[in-house]
């Protein structure tokens, strides 16, 4: 069974196979119509239709279309973390610039082939309240989780400050490389990357 968003992106969290499944028919629904219609037109009647459900369905899960695009965003970093993870076991112990470089080409590849991302990606879009709910802080804190243990580096505040620098710095630059090219500017993309390994190398070095 697909990971389902965080319990407090839901009205009620899914216990059965059957309601997980209508979850994630729900929030692939959602990520479709966002890129189809944007997130201002963007209605839970639409995606109820798109997902082939009853609109109490979405209701059960979600108050509103700002929770349903908050729970999407959710479910995108799970599947970010799954996708980073999966990548540093593959490429082993090759140090801190072949994990860096596994974290900005999963976001990139995400960022081109993922429905719904270029509007909502981690949340940017969504208004969550509490500085420690931003997005980049949600993606900053999780990537100083995963990427601890590879460093051979307990998380402390100077690699979470340094961590959300580098996350706000990238998702600029990213954003910046997907206005100038639809598919991202690579040069731009390649002085994001040298910038970044300048970066983190007076904390990692």
């Amino acid at each position: 069974m697909k990971p389902v968003p965080h319990a407090t992106s839901l009205r009620r969290a899914p216990v059965q196979r059957r309601s997980a499944e209508r979850l994630t028919r729900i929030l692939d629904a959602c990520a479709d119509l966002l890129d189809e219609v944007g997130y201002d037109a963007l209605s839970t009647r639409a995606v109820a239709q798109r997902a082939g459900v009853p609109i109490g369905s979405v209701y059960r899960f979600f108050g509103n279309k700002r929770q349903m695009a908050d729970a999407l965003a959710q479910r995108n970093l799970e599947r970010y973390s799954a996708r980073v993870t999966e990548r540093l076991r593959e490429t082993g112990d090759g140090g801190w610039r072949v994990a860096m470089d596994a974290v900005l080409d999963e976001y990139l590849e995400m960022k081109r082939t993922a429905p719904g991302f270029s509007l909502v990606d981690f949340g940017n879009q969504i208004p969550v309240g509490a500085r420690h709910s931003e997005p980049n802080h949600r993606v900053a804190d999780r990537l100083a989780e995963l990427l601890s243990g590879y460093l051979d580096r307990e998380p402390d505040e100077e690699l979470s400050r340094v961590f959300l620098i580098a996350v706000e710095t990238a998702d600029t630059l990213v954003h910046l490389a997907f206005r100038v090219a639809p598919e991202g500017d690579p040069k731009i993309i390649e002085e994001m990357r040298e910038m970044l390994r300048a970066y983190l190398s007076r904390v990692l070095d």
